[in-house]
This record gives C-alpha cells, structure tokens and sequence, in this order.
C-alpha cells in the first residue's frame, strides 16, 4: 500500500514530526505543506514572529527537497483542495470541527486506522485548526508530538483522587518522576524539588550586564531575504499590516541551527541561568536565559532533549543544580503544564474574566509605542517586543502582565496582544499564561492569587527605577509611581475577593494603612488610558 500524504503545519519542522514510529505518519509519506496567507491577515502579527515561522517553513521545504508539495494559498482548506485535486469534505455531523473528531481534536489511538484516509496530520496545537483537521473527511488526526506527556497520561494524573488540585508542582513532581528526570533513584537530586529560592536574587550591584558570553546568533540566507522581500512587498500593498520593527533574525529556523543553540546555551549560559533568572537588566535583556522557546514551539527541539542535556551538564559537573532545576522546571514543568491546561480546561477557558475586566487595549501599547511611556520599565521592555518579538518570563508577567491587570484590561484582548506580538506565542502558550497566570481571569483555577506587585518589587529586582522620572516608593503626585498606585488601586477595587485569599489577605490589610488612600486612587485615576 502507497504510504499516505501528511501533512505539515508551521509549528511542527523538526524530524520528529515525520517519524513514522509510535503512531506517526506512514514511513516516506509525501508531505504536503501550506503557507496560508490568512493567518497573517486575521492578526496584526510582530514582523519578526511572520520573518521567523515563515523562514522556518521555507527552510524546512527546502530541506524536504522532492518530498515535499510546498502551497502558497489563501487559506489552508484552498491549499488542500490543490493537493488533493477536490474540495476538502467535511464529516457528516461536523460543524467546522470538533463534532466526532475524537476527545482531542480527531487523535486517534496508534494503530485504529480510519477507513478511506487518504491523508494524515499530526495534532495541530491550537484549537481551530485542530476542529479544522479533526473536522475533515479522509483526514486521520495522528497523536500530538512535541511534548513529554501525551494528553492521556495527562488526564490520568488529573484524575487521581476527587477534586484534585491541578497546581503545577504536584504536576513537576510528576514528571520528574515518571521521566526520571533530575532524580537519585526515588529522591529529587540535591534532596529538593523546588530551587526557587536560590533563583531570585536581584541583578548585580553596579552592573550594565552579567557579563556572560551572549546568546548564539543565526546568520540569515537567500531564503531569509525572499521572506523579508515578500513581507516588504504584502506591507507595501496594503494586504498585510505587521507592528513591531524588522531586524536580523535573532531564534533559529532549521534543526540545525536549533541544536546549534541549545549546545551553545548548556556550554555557556546554562551554569549562570539560575540565581539572577528573574532579575531584569536595561542593557541585557536577554541576561542569561536560553531563547529556545521559539525553535521549541516551532518543533525544532524536543523537549527530551533539552533537558536531558541540562542533566548531562549537572551530572558531569558543568552546571550547579540550581540552574539545571530551574531550565528543567521551565520546560518539563511550565511548558508541559501550560500545554496540557489548554486543552484540559476546554474552550470556554478563554472567555473567562473572573475580576470583569473589560477595558480596552490604548493604542500605545497595541502599537509598541514605547517613546510614549513615561515609566522606565515598561517603556524599556515595550521597546524590547517591538525591536526583537521577545523578552523573558518576569517583564511579561511583572511589568506588562501587571499594567493590563492593574488597569483593568480586557483580558481576552490582553491573551490576543501576547499572541500577536511574542515570536514564541502560540494559542495554546499565550491562552493559559494569560488568562490564568497573568490576569488571574479564571478566579485561581491556574494560580493561588493574582499576579502583581508595586514599584518596589521592580525596584528590587531590575536597575530600571533609577533613572525613572518616578518613584517607587512615592504614591501620590506627580511623581506617583504607576505601579505603586495601580497596585494598591487593584487591591481596592477587589477588596472582597482578595480578602477572602489566604495568599492576598495581608495585602489588603495593607489598605487600612494608607493615610492617604483616597489621594492615592485619584492620583491612579487621573492616568485614565494615557501612557503612565
């Protein structure tokens, strides 16, 4: 039998996704890939994010050589009806997916081949285009790949015992467990699970930088130029609108350059990641953090390997156990868990907005107009999304994650913007992150309390407040620090809610001794939606 097409979507280039083993694709199946133009118009995406997956793509085609149909379309059901010489049909009792399509978007078990498939795809990561494959007649949905947990050993963690928590220790401890990772033989190695707290020192006194060895850089090629050529040329057409500046690329887009990375991470960077890993430098902004996420969500890497090489590194002496733990809790802990609470909390997860937060996005943060903000932290880590499409984990939650939940920002706006202006974010990453981590919007399903947090912590953690034309620790004024006054205003206005949490109780204590509460919460109000 004539092995099956399969097809290919962006985000899954690595040679994992081609492997016909443990339920992947027919072996030397033909691939089919489809470049849909209507990605890039429903979203106005960073330009760096369209450069970067789309030079992936093209780079992966290009790799494939003659095995691979590369389609240039409108959108991906005109691409397969050119494949497939006929319009895709849809299941009889599909509604444009979901409907008969498996509990997971159409993932069959390895092995229950339907009758008449006639081409097959891995488990796309997000759900539209899941219930879009799920959906289609002749399509087998292959089990998902690019992760360590498969969403059956997910559901079965979840369901021990009646009411479980679905905190991401226990999950951590799970996974280590299962996968033996980081562990001498029953035990965590080092005697502890969480290092978290040799990870939170504040960056160096007196220091522009770390001083470490900087990240690895890709050198771009032909195919780099033809994507920025046709972007250019979309832009200039008026077909597609990006935000966000052009610039070298900066994450890898083939295999290569991806492994390349993760061996100049482990070599150089990994043994200084850990205790300043949630520090914030101006002139570093990259500090000492991997910049895999981008090839790991594109499929480049697996994540197996990521963090069996953190491992080796700490087995063989290279690395301290602390910045070992903390790089395998990001990917085996974070990672995973973000991916499978996508899924598990289901569809209506993203219309969650537990705190009825409904302000609109303003337009200087929608278009990274970072020299209209006053304050030195968000404007330094606004102008790094829109110079690069990146910046790490605390900027996003602690300085721009805080300003949308302290103002009040409608948090499904909010999950769209990270969405559009990160390279690394996906549905499935941005979804969870924001609407559970960041904007507490599900009511603590994800999280115990909100995060957020005055000019102190920011003051503390970064050499930003300095020469802040405010003041951290000042609340009232003109010289007010937004932060300090958009934190005690959050606290105020869900006073209730937060008095009733054992993590948030103390804090709104806090309220009772403000002198000068009321002067502060007009000072908060008169900002409006101007850039702070």
């Amino acid at each position: 039998m004539a092995p099956r097409p399969h097809w290919l979507f962006g985000d899954q280039l690595g040679p994992s996704f081609l492997d016909p083993r443990h339920g992947g694709p027919d072996a030397h199946a033909p691939v089919v890939m489809i470049e849909a133009r209507s990605v890039l118009r429903r979203r106005r995406f960073h330009r760096a994010k369209a450069h970067l997956v789309l030079s992936a793509m093209r780079h992966r085609a290009a790799e494939l050589g003659d095995r691979v149909t590369y389609l240039r379309t409108e959108t991906y059901a005109e691409g397969l009806e050119q494949f497939l010489g006929r319009p895709p049909s849809r299941r009889p009792g599909t509604r444009g997916g979901g409907g008969g399509a498996g509990e997971h978007g159409g993932a069959r078990r390895s092995g229950e081949r339907p009758t008449g498939a006639r081409l097959t795809v891995r488990h796309p990561t997000s759900r539209r285009a899941r219930d879009f494959a799920g959906a289609l007649e002749g399509v087998e949905v292959l089990p998902a790949k690019g992760f360590l947990v498969s969403h059956d050993d997910f559901a079965e963690w979840a369901g021990r015992g009646t009411g479980r928590s679905l905190r991401l220790e226990g999950f951590y401890r799970w996974v280590r467990e299962r996968h033996d990772l980081l562990m001498d033989g029953d035990e965590p190695a080092g005697g502890r699970w969480n290092l978290d707290h040799e990870n939170r020192e504040p960056p160096p006194r007196g220091r522009e930088t770390l001083g470490i060895r900087g990240p690895w850089q890709p050198r771009e090629d032909a195919i780099d130029e033809e994507v920025r050529h046709d972007l250019d040329r979309w832009e200039r057409d008026g077909d597609i609108s990006f935000v966000g500046r052009d610039g070298p690329r900066r994450f890898p887009a083939t295999r290569r350059e991806a492994l390349s990375a993760l061996r100049h991470f482990v070599t150089h960077r990994l043994p200084d990641f850990g205790h300043h890993e949630d520090a914030l430098l101006a002139a570093d902004p990259v500090m000492s953090h991997s910049l895999l996420s981008a090839p790991l969500n594109l499929g480049l890497l697996d994540p197996a390997e990521c963090v069996e090489r953190a491992e080796q590194a700490y087995r063989a002496g290279d690395a301290p156990l602390n910045s070992v733990e903390g790089f395998v809790r990001q990917i085996a802990g974070w990672r995973e868990y973000v991916w499978h609470l996508y899924w598990h909390f289901g569809e209506d997860y993203r219309h969650r907005n537990a705190l009825r937060h409904t302000t609109p996005l303003p337009e200087w943060f929608l278009d990274l107009d970072a020299d209209a903000v006053t304050a030195n932290c968000l404007s330094t880590v606004l102008a790094q999304v829109r110079d690069t499409g990146w910046t790490h984990h605390i900027p996003r939650l602690m300085v721009l994650g805080s300003r949308a939940l302290q103002d009040g920002w409608d948090p499904a706006a909010v999950t769209d913007w990270f969405h559009r202006c990160f390279v690394d974010g996906y549905d499935w990453v941005m979804l969870p992150n924001v609407v559970g981590m960041s904007q507490y919007a599900d009511g603590g399903l994800m999280t115990t309390k909100p995060y957020t947090s005055g000019g102190a912590y920011i003051n503390r953690m970064s050499d930003l407040c300095g020469p802040c034309a405010y003041r951290p620790a000042q609340h009232t004024g003109d010289r007010a620090c937004p932060y300090t006054t958009g934190y005690w205003a959050f606290l105020h206005r869900h006073r209730t809610r937060l008095a009733a949490n054992h993590r948030t109780a103390r804090a709104v204590k806090g309220l009772d001794r403000l002198k000068d509460l009321r002067e502060l919460l007009d000072t908060n109000a008169q900002r409006g939606d101007t850039a702070p």
